[in-house]
């Protein structure tokens, strides 16, 4: 998987997606939900979520979006807290 957003925020490490969440998504929508979360655009997040991610940037933490497909499906991308990773993964994965 291999996605450039334009002006990211931070840098995503190795980029993976579940098994459940590859063969549900589409792959175009998971696309462009990467390149908003490396934009620092966390989807469906509450106010409270998106404040944390925004301190996680500062001073470091797991960063969390969660995003919808257009037919309603739900996911998330969870960058860990070292920037090794960020995986794109349903619900039902975690």
């Amino acid at each position: 998987m291999s996605v450039i957003a334009v002006n990211p925020r931070f840098h995503p490490g190795q980029l993976m997606i579940t098994r459940n969440a590859k063969g549900v998504l589409p792959h175009s929508e998971v696309d462009t939900a990467i390149k908003r979360h490396l934009r620092g655009d966390w989807g469906d997040v509450c106010q409270s979520d998106w404040q944390l991610n925004e301190d996680a940037l500062k001073h470091g933490g797991r960063l969390l979006s969660v995003y919808h497909t257009q037919d309603g499906e739900k996911f998330w991308i969870i960058t860990e807290a070292d920037y090794s990773a960020t995986t794109v993964l349903l619900p039902s994965d975690y």
